[in-house]
């Protein structure tokens, strides 16, 4: 980065939101106690607020939810533990390189 574009970068990280389009594509499976269907009702709720989430699954039976979009894995991890105030714990993460080629086939995929 030169000249401008750093110092804009710099300037957006001071002012408390980074640009999501540096941040790589990944998906991520965690393991979070869902007991009731209140529960998931509000993991649901917090999951649509994130902004850096483009799209999540719910498996209540197996108490585990996946994301994926353009985030850091831990920054979503410990944004879910203070609002659910429930431990969670990152299974699997799966990051994707710049291609949209691997993004849209593990999309079609259904994984």
């Amino acid at each position: 980065m030169k000249g401008n574009n750093f110092r804009e970068t710099i300037q957006n990280f001071q002012n408390g939101y980074f640009l999501f389009d540096q941040l790589q594509y990944c998906c991520m499976v965690m393991r979070l106690n869902i007991d009731c269907n209140g529960c998931c009702r509000k993991v649901r709720r917090i999951l649509l607020n994130m902004k850096e989430i483009e799209t999540h699954g719910i498996d209540k039976q197996h108490y585990r939810v996946s994301v994926c979009g353009r985030f850091r894995p831990s920054d979503v991890a410990i944004k879910m533990r203070k609002k659910m105030n429930r431990r969670v714990e990152i299974l699997e993460i799966l990051e994707f390189d710049s291609t949209n080629e691997q993004i849209e086939d593990r999309l079609v995929l259904g994984a």
